[in-house]
C-alpha cells in the first residue's frame, strides 16, 4: 500500500470513527431531553387538595407529598370556565379572546390549529394521551392522531365521559383511530391510568410526553365498590353523613345513593394514582429528568349529586364551574422535578395555562409558535424571579350570557350581559379580597374605565358562529 493510499485509509477511519462519536453523543444529547408528564383533573376545586385547604373532608397525602416536593403555585389559573375551552387554550397557547374553541359543544380543532403535542412531536417526542380529548373526534380535523399524538386511549367527546362505565373507548396506534370494545363493568378510569403507565414503561429510554386529562372527579359520580367501601361505615351507611341520593331522571347521569361518599372515594383514587405516577418515574430512574405538572381544567362542578358547598371544593373563593370569579377558573398547579424545580416551594406568580405551551417548549428546546398569548414561565419553576409577565390575564364564556373577566395586578374586573340588558360591571381588589366579596367599581371608576378599555382589546371576534358573543351585546 502507498503512503498516500495509507493516508487516505486513515482519514476515512478517523472521519468514521468522529462521525459514530458525533451519533453517540447526539443520542446521549437526545436521552437527555426531559420527559413532560402533564395530569389534569376534570372539574377538580382549589380546595379539594389537602394542601391548598388544610383540613379538608378528602385528605390527599399523594399529592401533598409530590407538594412538598416542588412547587405548589396559588395564583394559577385554567384557561376557561368549562372542559373544552380550556383545554382549547392548553393546546394552543391561546386564551379565549383569541381562541378557536370558547366553548363546549361538536367543534373541533381546525387543521391550522397547532397544539403542544404537535411541537413536541415535531422534536422528537414519543407523545401520549390518556383520558378525555375533547377537542375533535374520529371523523374530523380534530382527532388525535392529526393533532400530535402518537398513542391515544379514552374519551374523544366530553359527553362520553360522563360514563364511567361504558362498552366503548377510543384508541389511536400507527396513526390509526379506532373504537375498542370494553366489558361495561369495567372502571374506565383504572384502564387510562393503567394505559398511561405503560407507555411510561415501554418509552423510558425515549423523550416522551404524556397528556394525562383524567376523568374523575367530574360526573357521573359512579365509582367501583371496592373504592367506595372506606368511605362507608361497618353498616354501609356514608361516613359523610348528610347524604342526598342523586337519582337518574332519564338524563345524562345515573343514580347515586351516597355522592359525598362517591365524591371522596373519586378524588382518593386520583390522589392514589398521582402517587403511583411518581412512583414509577422513581422505579425507572427518571424521576430527575421529568417534569411532572398536575392541575384542573376548571372550578369544581354541581351536577349528578356533587357537593361542592360540603366540601368547601372552591376554598375561599367566590364561585364554581361555569363562573368568571375565582372559584370557578383559580385552580390547583403543582410542578414536580427533582432537581428541576424548586422544592419545597409556595409561589404566588400569576400565570395561566396557555403559558404551559411556551413553558413547556422552552424547557424541552422545542420551537414555539409566535401570535400566542402564553409566555415562558420556567425560571418560575426553578425558583428565580420571572422576568416576563403577563399585562394582564383575560377570560371569556358565552352560555346563556356573555360573561368576561380581565385580571391585572390585583385588580379584576367582571362583566356580565345578558341580551336587552344593561351590562353589569364589578371590580374587586383581590389583594384586600380574594373571595370577592366586596365589588369596589362605585369608588373605582377610574381602574373600571382602564379594565374596560383593556377587555376590549383583549378580544378578537370568535372564528367559530358557535362562540359569537355579538348577540348578547344587544
Amino acid at each position: 500500500m502507498t503512503n498516500q493510499a495509507s493516508k487516505t485509509l486513515w482519514l476515512i477511519l478517523l472521519f468514521a470513527v468522529a462521525a459514530f462519536s458525533d451519533g453517540k453523543a447526539q443520542q446521549k444529547t437526545a436521552a437527555k431531553r426531559p420527559n413532560i408528564i402533564y395530569i389534569l383533573a376534570d372539574d377538580l376545586g382549589y380546595g379539594n387538595l389537602t394542601c391548598y385547604q388544610p383540613g379538608s373532608k378528602i385528605p390527599t397525602p399523594q399529592i401533598d407529598k409530590m407538594a412538598k416536593e416542588g412547587t405548589r403555585f396559588t395564583q394559577f389559573y385554567s384557561g376557561s370556565t368549562v372542559c373544552a375551552p380550556s383545554r382549547c387554550a392548553l393546546m394552543t397557547g391561546l386564551n379565549m379572546g383569541h381562541a378557536y374553541i370558547r366553548g363546549n359543544g361538536e367543534i373541533p380543532l381546525r387543521p391550522s390549529d397547532t397544539t403542544m403535542a404537535q411541537r413536541l412531536q415535531k422534536n422528537g417526542y414519543a407523545t401520549g394521551m390518556f383520558g378525555k380529548w375533547g377537542l375533535g373526534q374520529a371523523d374530523n380535523t380534530g382527532s388525535p392522531q392529526l393533532k400530535g399524538f402518537d398513542e391515544f386511549f379514552g374519551y374523544l367527546h366530553h359527553r362520553h365521559a360522563h360514563r364511567y362505565f361504558t362498552d366503548h373507548l377510543w384508541e389511536v396506534k400507527d396513526q390509526q383511530v379506532r373504537k375498542v370494545p370494553l366489558d361495561s363493568t369495567q372502571y374506565t378510569h383504572d384502564l387510562i391510568v393503567d394505559r398511561a403507565l405503560n407507555f411510561i414503561k415501554s418509552h423510558k429510554d425515549d423523550p416522551f410526553f404524556v397528556y394525562l386529562p383524567i376523568t374523575i372527579p367530574h360526573a357521573e359520580l359512579l365509582i367501583p365498590d371496592q373504592y367506595m367501601k372506606p368511605f362507608r361505615n361497618a353498616d354501609g351507611t356514608s361516613k359523610f353523613p348528610p347524604e342526598k341520593p342523586f337519582k337518574w331522571n332519564g338524563g345524562t347521569y345515573r343514580t347515586q345513593e351516597q355522592p359525598h361518599a362517591a365524591f371522596a372515594a373519586m378524588v382518593t383514587k386520583m390522589d392514589q394514582d398521582v402517587g403511583r405516577v411518581l412512583a414509577l418515574l422513581k422505579e425507572l430512574g427518571l424521576d430527575e429528568n421529568t417534569y411532572v405538572f398536575f392541575t384542573s381544567d376548571n372550578g369544581p362542578h354541581q351536577e349528578a349529586g356533587a357537593d361542592p358547598v360540603y366540601f368547601q371544593s372552591s376554598a375561599h373563593l367566590r364561585g364554581v364551574k361555569r363562573d368568571l370569579y375565582e372559584g370557578g377558573i383559580r385552580v390547583p398547579m403543582i410542578a414536580w422535578g427533582p432537581g428541576r424545580v424548586a422544592a419545597a416551594k409556595v409561589s404566588d406568580q400569576v400565570w395561566a395555562n396557555w403559558d404551559i405551551l411556551p413553558t413547556v417548549c422552552q424547557l424541552t428546546a422545542t420551537p414555539a409558535p409566535s401570535g400566542i398569548d402564553g409566555i415562558s414561565f420556567s425560571p418560575a419553576l426553578m425558583g428565580k424571579t420571572q422576568p416576563k409577565q403577563h399585562e394582564y390575564l383575560y377570560w371569556q364564556f358565552n352560555e346563556g350570557m356573555l360573561k368576561e373577566a380581565l385580571r391585572k395586578g390585583d385588580w379584576k374586573l367582571v362583566r356580565l350581559k345578558e341580551k336587552n340588558k344593561p351590562e353589569v360591571l364589578e371590580l374587586y381588589n383581590l389583594a384586600k379580597d380574594v373571595s370577592e366579596k366586596q365589588n369596589v367599581a362605585a369608588g373605582n371608576q377610574a381602574k373600571v374605565k382602564e379594565l374596560y378599555a383593556l377587555m376590549q382589546q383583549a378580544k378578537s371576534p370568535a372564528q367559530n358562529p358557535a362562540f359569537d358573543w355579538t348577540a348578547m351585546e344587544q
